[in-house]
């Protein structure tokens, strides 16, 4: 780990903005390297953001936007987050450059939801300090992060990192091998899989699922996970459930024909105007809003419970 409390983000859209504010929170500086210039603002006013919401002073917040890497001082850099683009090609690229720029004892991690870091680090010299470190959006909000050891991170870098996430607040989850979709997504996407299986066989509305999943088993995940929560409800009753379901759950290897149509006609979400649902500016904010504010109300129940637990 390296010996300053300045991390530099590589990225300065949502999620690296984020990122940059969960340090800044836990008294770093952030150095986020961002090319598009004409972005700066919106980046710096989005930590700022951030920052606010997790209650500290947002006009305190030190943050510095560059547009290289080799911009930064890099002998004052003691952790690295990459946030570009999910595409392969350029996070290797990217970390090519890390590792020629960056001192060998600073950890260089990236934020990659779909790609291992052991294929980000393919043939590059010190992969022993390379790492996944995968946040959950909106990153500043989700305690979890998943700390992901590649095949060639040394196993006190990897341990490092999560206790700087302790440090930060956050809750690490160790990975200890870079799979396809780590540990949370490999949960979420089989529970998705079969979402829109009912979806798609006219079973269920998307409101239907929703309701399902918030107001019903997802209520109780949030004060227990899967595997506590069956203990608590006892497990020959869900091993009984389970060996009547399982062989009707559905396990296709291909995205729902749903989901694949939406994404085909351009239906992405908020960010194009529909997909399951239809959003105008003024709708996607009012909604984005309230997810945010319901976040940040189960974050204060999961805060005094760590508190009470570390009492």
């Amino acid at each position: 780990m390296g010996s300053t409390s300045r991390v530099a983000v590589i990225g300065g859209g949502t999620m690296g903005a984020d990122i940059a504010a969960i340090f800044v929170h836990g008294g770093w500086s952030a150095h986020i390297v961002e090319p598009a210039r004409e972005r700066w603002a919106e980046s710096e006013q989005r930590v700022r953001h951030a920052v606010g919401q997790l209650g500290g002073a947002a006009e305190r917040a030190q943050i510095t936007l560059h547009a290289t890497l080799p911009e930064l001082l890099w002998q004052e850099i003691g952790f690295v987050v990459e946030c570009a683009p999910e595409k392969l090609a350029l996070k290797q690229s990217i970390f090519a450059e890390l590792a020629r720029l960056a001192p060998a004892a600073v950890p260089l991690a990236s934020n990659s939801s779909s790609f291992p870091i052991s294929d980000i680090s393919r043939g590059l010299a010190t992969r022993e300090r390379m790492l996944g470190l995968h946040f959950f959006m909106p990153a500043h909000l989700v305690p979890a992060v998943e700390v992901v050891r590649g095949e060639a991170t040394d196993a006190k870098v990897w341990e490092d990192a999560a206790a700087l996430m302790l440090t930060l607040g956050k809750v690490p989850v160790r990975v200890k091998k870079d799979i396809p979709g780590f540990l949370a997504n490999r949960l979420q996407h089989a529970m998705m899989r079969e979402a829109f299986a009912l979806i798609d066989a006219g079973l269920a509305s998307p409101e239907d699922v929703d309701a399902a999943v918030r107001y019903g088993f997802g209520l109780r995940y949030l004060a227990a996970g899967p595997v506590l929560q069956k203990d608590i409800g006892g497990l020959d009753i869900h091993c009984a459930a389970a060996a009547t379901m399982y062989p009707h759950l559905a396990n296709n290897a291909t995205p729902s024909p749903t989901l694949t149509a939406l994404v085909a006609q351009g239906k992405l979400g908020m960010k194009t105007g529909e997909g399951f649902f239809k959003w105008t500016a003024e709708s996607a904010a009012r909604e984005q809003a309230r997810y945010e504010k319901t976040l940040l109300a189960a974050l204060e129940l999961l805060k005094a419970e760590r508190e009470t637990g570390r009492s």
